[in-house]
């Protein structure tokens, strides 16, 4: 029995091992096509600090043709990066139950949950890359993805890995947010409802879990952004990055949340299709 308030352990479906890295990188695929525009949004808020609708007339003024430039990088990282987040995560929890048959539960999918994120982070290369295209100050330097990945070369490998620490602090609290709270959610789903009910369910939970979490780090989010948007020079740290950010901002903490609206709509739609699309994908492999 698990301690009071911590719902049973649903028992793991009979699929194919290994389906939760296919579920996880099709609810990807089909997420980043449809919200790739609205991140860009929220980028450029993060970085230049400007209102949606300045960053909205940035990308009208740069036209159709600019609007999925830097969509590669996104495209392989998040496919990839939500394929581990799923997969390794149930792998992870194997091993630790297996391993450590005493651990508990709690601790069990903490471990997990933090271990897969560590495991993300070493997609760091492709998050650095879609910042440079996504600024437009690098859109005369870099003539596309590839070009990109080629120049940053010449400054050794530590350059594909900058901002990489707020991404492991991220991810890892981020994983045992969203698998903690997702099991709960899960555990009080309401039953007899059919399929379309219990996909509107997963989209439901999803979309409000998302949202949290994306508010909750966007701090870190926009530290990230400000460390990876520099090429060559210094490295600096967080504790650093965050001064200068703030100092730049007015010293006013709710400028570091500037353009927090976009993000929590885009992650409402993001993690609501990533989800339900995932339930979906894995109820055809049962």
């Amino acid at each position: 029995m698990s301690p009071p308030g911590v719902p049973e352990r649903v028992a793991r479906p009979l699929i194919a091992p290994g389906s939760e890295f296919l579920c996880g990188w099709g609810a990807a695929f089909i997420n980043i096509t449809i919200t790739f525009p609205i991140n860009k949004i929220m980028f450029r808020q993060m970085l230049h600090g400007v209102s949606m609708w300045s960053a909205l007339g940035q990308l009208r003024s740069e036209g159709l043709l600019f609007l999925y430039r830097g969509i590669l990088p996104p495209l392989f990282q998040k496919t990839i990066s939500v394929s581990v987040m799923f997969g390794m995560y149930d792998q992870y929890q194997r091993q630790l139950e297996g391993r450590l048959p005493r651990l508990g539960r709690p601790l069990v999918d903490m471990g997990a949950a933090v271990l897969a994120g560590a495991t993300e982070a070493l997609l760091t290369p492709f998050e650095r890359i879609q910042i440079l295209m996504q600024d437009r100050h690098y859109h005369s330097r870099y003539a596309n993805t590839w070009h990109a990945a080629r120049e940053l070369r010449v400054h050794g490998l530590a350059e594909y890995y900058r901002g990489m620490v707020p991404i492991l602090l991220r991810n890892g609290a981020s994983n045992v947010l969203f698998f903690g709270l997702r099991e709960r959610l899960k555990a009080a789903a309401p039953h007899g409802g059919g399929r379309a009910s219990a996909a509107a369910w997963d989209f439901t939970c999803g979309a409000l879990i998302g949202a949290f979490i994306s508010t909750v780090m966007y701090p870190l989010n926009v530290i990230k952004t400000h460390m990876q948007s520099g090429v060559g020079g210094p490295y600096r740290g967080i504790v650093e990055t965050l001064g200068e950010v703030y100092r730049a901002r007015g010293r006013s903490v709710r400028a570091l949340f500037r353009g927090v609206h976009v993000n929590y709509t885009r992650s409402l739609i993001s993690w609501g299709i990533i989800n339900s699309t995932y339930e979906l994908l894995k109820g055809y492999m049962q």
